[in-house]
């Protein structure tokens, strides 16, 4: 009796190890080499042409195509005569696995050269008005003499944050570089400074402006965040003056309409409001501020994209023409 209950014990557990097996087998991810070899197979209907053409040695194939049978649960190809047929499941799989392969191997495949006429994409591009104003027309001119079907997106800056980057809800983010995350790619676009602007007529567009007639004046701040001290009133402070802040806008374009028909003074960059401050009278700031360095912003997954390499290069071009 003893024996017989012990057969019986390993005979349920030979039976459990089986299931087992399978179950981690059915499991297991399947081998997606096996698609290439099957896709020959069933185009060449030869294990020995298959062979030839993978550059393996027939019994290699013949293993291969074992592994295929196990796979699919299906024979594939069965003899006739001297030669292979496919099954009716094999049939079915003929085009299936064609079509997979092809899109495979044009995934692993550098990819091709960029045709700009036929380009169809929209760019979301993050920055501040005053960017737009002054660089927009002239970045829209540059990717319409090359790409007719691209539209560019001007995003506003109050949404800034580095996962815009990351989910690709913002191709480019332009504008002065913060805190960003150690994977965004940054580079610099152009250099450029704070000067002042005043109505034409203005007590300060005649003279020379000291730092004591800049600080009398009465004065728009522009922060986007409300604030009404900054490096200029800090540069002021190291001369023992204090300008009087009288309004603060969050741009620089709302800064220099109010200045353009009042006495206010609007301090702003030079170069982003170049084309905005045409008949006012502008001048250098009599106190000594850190030049500001406008950059571009994106996610190092845009790196290799012909596309994205071409718009920021075009980026970079209208930036650096005067």
């Amino acid at each position: 009796m003893p024996d017989v209950a012990e057969g019986a014990a390993f005979a349920s557990y030979s039976c459990v190890k089986r299931h087992v097996l399978c179950y981690a087998a059915a499991m297991a991810p399947p081998d997606l080499n096996l698609l290439f070899a099957l896709d020959v197979l069933l185009t060449e209907g030869s294990v020995a042409r298959a062979a030839s053409r993978l550059r393996l040695s027939p019994s290699a194939m013949s293993r291969t195509l074992a592994r295929l049978r196990e796979a699919t649960g299906d024979p594939l190809l069965v003899r006739a005569g001297r030669g292979l047929v496919a099954t009716p499941r094999a049939e079915e799989l003929r085009q299936q696995v064609g079509r997979v392969v092809l899109d495979a191997e044009a995934l692993l495949r550098p990819a091709t050269l960029l045709d700009l006429r036929s380009l169809d994409r929209v760019f979301t591009l993050r920055t501040n008005e005053s960017f737009v104003e002054e660089f927009a027309p002239r970045l829209v001119a540059r990717i319409q003499a090359d790409a007719p079907g691209v539209r560019l997106r001007f995003a506003p800056k109050s949404d800034k944050d580095v996962m815009s980057l990351r989910d690709a809800a913002i191709d480019l983010d332009i504008g002065v570089a913060g805190e960003t995350g150690p994977e965004v790619r940054i580079q610099a676009l152009l250099r450029d400074r704070f000067i002042g602007a005043v109505r034409t007529g203005h007590p300060l567009s005649e003279g020379v402006v000291t730092p004591e007639r800049y600080a009398a004046g009465r004065h728009i701040s522009v922060s986007r965040r409300g604030r009404e001290k900054g490096p200029i009133d800090e540069a002021l402070n190291g001369l023992r003056l204090q300008r009087t802040v009288v309004c603060m806008v969050s741009g620089f374009s709302a800064a220099l309409a109010m200045a353009r028909t009042s006495d206010l003074i609007a301090s702003v960059p030079e170069r982003h409001t170049e084309g905005a401050r045409a008949g006012m009278h502008s001048f250098p700031l009599p106190v000594a501020t850190a030049g500001v360095i406008i950059s571009m912003l994106w996610h190092p997954r845009l790196d290799a994209d012909p596309a994205q390499r071409w718009l920021r290069d075009c980026v970079r071009e209208v930036c650096a023409a005067r």
